[in-house]
């Protein structure tokens, strides 16, 4: 391990550890970088679940590769005659329906014939005769453009020649997949823009320097390009699929770890060249002695993320595997590349702030070591106000509710949102988007007799068949995602379940939501015990203590709690937010467990350093002193750079981003500078008692 810290902090292995990453990164732009992809991803769920049965069983029944677009037409009034002639048109008596209604502007949109020619069934009008729908039937698309291009020309359409008065609205399973989309176009390049630019601002109030920023933002810039090549690479290899959601979060990520270790490197290299003359040498002691504080956080992180493979939904272990494999090139980019690009530049670097031999490091006796000493004097009290403070905030999680309504997924409600929300007023609020039964043919009349018994029902229909099977489509009273129709669901399933001979399985867009709201609750069963005992395991092995570890982990998990408290009073009180998305709590408790114990290793493990010297409280004001200033930027930057995923309008995002924001921000002011120190004075040489005796003084 000298040998080769010596080797990147070296006049000639500087150059040549730059040259090897140039090089690296030809590569993972190039050979090793993924293509993008236009497809959407699938359902994420095993292919034992019930509605992937669902879904597979239906491929054999005739209009499989069907979907439907919704075309909603509303008016504030009843509609007027003229308004119902242009909507329904007028019966031919020949055909025996009506013909030259708006159905007739979506022909070329079918793929539905009647005698051979195209056909849309004609506008339904609701009993208040204020809103009209025109069921659209479409062949499925994965491919998100062709889905958005036809999506976004129906809305045009649908509009040409609508007389005064309405208002349309295109929506349904079509419609919700092209405003999904809609989201993340262009989100790549304005979550990065935003966010290079947070770290940009950020970095000059840290350095005050005009060159140095320059230095960690290129080096962490570069390694989100890398990642996002490699990533999609490893996912058509591992064939998974990656959406916007998980991109966006590999960047934040990337980024945020990224400048938090070229910070403590930096900080460490900044205090080594006031003591040395060489800038080759003071670089290989800061190596030296910040190596094993970045290896363990980056390590902690990756290993917590790889947790994620445990779980049963493929979004999950995608986002996984993707963040795992940023933050794995993050760390090892602020171990080769960063120091040698700083030695490489020299002390001029620093300028106007430029360490010179035998400075005085200021840190000694400035903010922080005053707040160490003073945490020192009353370090019971301080703890005790501490836990106090936290489980404050903890407690504005009563009432906290986890499941959004489909319609409530969008910050800015698209319009496939606004049209379900009108759609569910004038007719069945699950009419948009049915669900489906499957069952043996000669037990269908028993299926559709029990599901028209089942509370939150509205109507069912026995459609397609096979020699063996037929789909039933079930409309729920309830609005689309909400906890009504998830009950029914569970309702109906256990209805039709029982039917013998029936062999009935319950599949649909709310089976599927209600599935992975399951789904998400065992991962979180699973992964949040493997990641406490993770973190626990690196920690021991780090610090090779037993107190230590055990009182980190408690204030890390009660600083998520707290948290999680303040966020949710956010959200219900100023943001408007009626519950948290599915997968808001497993990937906050992830991100600020991993992240929030990775700015205790960065103050424990200098502490530890320390105590071998100075004694455990001494050595503690002394660590705190050193890392005070650069962990609570880190933690700033962070919490800044977890908060631009709210530029992306997600709910889910921008909730993710609001606790990890306040978490971070709590690890980093509260936590971590007057908890953490407060235990460690408590417990003296105890703090680090486990294997063997202490060899720390108190």
């Amino acid at each position: 391990m000298k040998s080769v810290i010596k080797f990147i902090a070296g006049r000639r292995g500087a150059w040549v550890t730059l040259l090897l990453s140039l090089m690296f990164a030809g590569l993972a732009f190039g050979p090793l970088a993924g293509a993008k992809t236009d497809a959407a991803p699938g359902v994420g769920l095993p292919s034992n679940n019930e509605t992937v049965l669902v879904n597979e069983a239906l491929k054999t029944l005739p209009g499989a590769d069907s979907t439907a677009a919704i075309v909603v037409y509303h008016s504030d009034a009843t509609f007027t005659d003229a308004q119902k002639a242009w909507l329904q048109g007028s019966f031919d008596p020949k055909s025996k329906q009506l013909t030259g209604g708006a159905n007739d502007k979506f022909l070329k949109f079918t793929n539905l014939k009647v005698m051979g020619n195209a056909f849309v069934p004609p506008a339904t009008i609701s009993k208040a005769g204020s809103t009209a729908i025109i069921t659209v039937p479409l062949d499925k698309s994965d491919q998100v453009a062709v889905v958005g291009d036809r999506v976004k020309e129906m809305r045009s359409i649908a509009k040409d020649g609508m007389p005064a008065g309405l208002t349309a609205y295109v929506t349904g399973p079509e419609g919700f997949q092209a405003d999904l989309a809609n989201v993340f176009a262009g989100a790549d390049f304005k979550l990065l823009a935003t966010t290079a630019m947070v770290v940009i601002v950020l970095l000059l109030v840290t350095y005050r320097s005009p060159t140095l920023w320059l230095i960690p933002l290129l080096v962490v810039g570069t390694v989100d390009g890398m990642s996002g090549g490699v990533v999609r690479s490893l996912a058509s290899w591992l064939g998974i699929g990656l959406d916007g959601s998980i991109t966006g979060i590999l960047s934040v990520l990337v980024f945020g770890a990224g400048t938090d270790y070229a910070l403590l490197l930096i900080s460490r290299y900044r205090e080594e060249l006031l003591q040395s003359k060489n800038k080759n040498e003071a670089m290989a002691r800061a190596l030296r002695e910040a190596a094993p504080a970045i290896l363990a956080s980056g390590t902690t992180v990756i290993l917590a993320l790889l947790t994620l493979n445990f779980a049963e939904l493929e979004g999950t272990r995608a986002l996984g595997i993707a963040c795992a494999t940023g933050v794995f090139l993050a760390m090892i980019a602020a171990l080769t590349v960063l120091p040698a690009a700083l030695v490489v530049f020299g002390r001029w670097i620093f300028w106007p702030l430029t360490p010179k031999f035998g400075g005085i490091n200021k840190s000694d006796n400035g903010l922080w070591a005053k707040l160490g000493r003073g945490v020192r004097r009353r370090p019971v009290i301080v703890a005790i106000v501490g836990f106090i403070l936290l489980g404050a905030m903890a407690s504005g999680a009563t009432g906290l509710k986890i499941g959004l309504a489909t319609t409530d997924s969008f910050l800015a409600k698209p319009e496939s949102v606004a049209g379900q929300v009108i759609l569910a007023k004038e007719f069945a609020a699950g009419s948009s988007t049915p669900t489906t039964i499957i069952a043996n043919n000669d037990q269908v009349d028993a299926v559709v007799k029990s599901s028209q018994s089942v509370a939150g029902v509205d109507s069912v229909t026995a459609g397609a068949k096979n020699d063996k099977i037929t789909k039933i489509d079930v409309v729920l009273s309830d609005a689309s995602g909400s906890e009504g129709a998830y009950k029914t669901i569970t309702n109906l399933r256990t209805a039709v379940h029982g039917i013998a001979g029936a062999d009935a399985k319950v599949g649909g867009l709310d089976a599927q939501s209600l599935d992975q709201k399951n789904a998400y609750s065992h991962d979180q069963a699973i992964v949040i015990p493997l990641i406490l005992a993770l973190v626990f395991v690196v920690l021991l092995l780090l610090l090779r203590s037993l107190v230590a570890p055990v009182l980190l982990l408690v204030t890390v998990v009660a600083s998520f709690f707290a948290s999680l408290g303040a966020a949710w009073l956010v959200f219900v009180n100023i943001l408007g937010f009626p519950a948290l998305d599915l997968s808001v709590f497993l990937y906050s408790f992830l991100f600020l467990v991993a992240l929030g114990v990775d700015y205790n290793i960065f103050l424990v493990t200098r502490a530890k350093e320390e105590a071998a010297k100075l004694g455990t409280r001494l050595g503690m004001v002394k660590a705190l002193s050193s890392t005070g200033g650069v962990i609570t930027s880190a933690g700033v930057l962070l919490a800044a750079v977890f908060a631009v995923l709210g530029v992306l309008p997600l709910v889910a995002l921008a909730q993710i981003g609001v606790i990890v924001c306040i978490g971070v921000l709590l690890d980093t002011l509260l936590v971590r500078t007057v908890i953490v120190p407060a235990l460690a004075f408590i417990a003296g040489k105890r703090f680090w008692a486990g294997f063997g005796k202490s060899r720390f003084e108190n």
